[in-house]
């Protein structure tokens, strides 16, 4: 099984953002990657460290994803099923903010056999850490 760790920030929401990943493979080797925009919110962020860590593979994979986003993990256990059946409309008929990450992490996950674990964010656990790390350092490198 593969491990991903993946962390959103944003310096003023919207504003610069990052996000950051941290991928475990099988062997217990630990590959990083981060990235970011000039203008983005901290969800884009999250959402960007999801569909990353899933993109470095190019084959199917057994994967845990580890993400400290309530938004992310509902969004893709709970709400996109509703979404996609009420035209990408929210319960209170609102379009879906960030369609077009939501369709990108969707075609990811088809990808790949995931479980989907929520982790709390800064507090202690070393790879949400790094991933943090990650996602704010590619802010203060803009």
């Amino acid at each position: 099984m593969i491990n991903i760790y993946t962390d959103g920030a944003c310096s003023g929401n919207p504003g610069v953002g990052g996000w950051g990943v941290v991928i475990i493979l099988e062997n217990n080797e630990p590959i990083y990657l981060n990235g970011g925009d000039n203008n983005t919110t901290n969800n884009r962020m999250e959402l960007m460290a999801a569909i990353e860590g899933l993109k470095y593979f190019s084959k199917s994979k057994n994967v845990t994803l580890f993400t400290d986003s309530k938004y992310v993990k509902n969004g893709i256990e709970l709400w996109i099923y509703n979404w996609k059946k009420n035209g990408w409309k929210t319960a209170s008929k609102k379009r879906v903010k960030n369609k077009e990450l939501w369709l990108e992490l969707d075609l990811e996950i088809a990808k790949h056999n995931i479980v989907w674990k929520w982790v709390k964010g800064h507090a202690g656990n070393a790879h949400n850490e790094k991933a943090d790390f990650l996602a704010r350092r590619f802010i203060e490198e803009i």
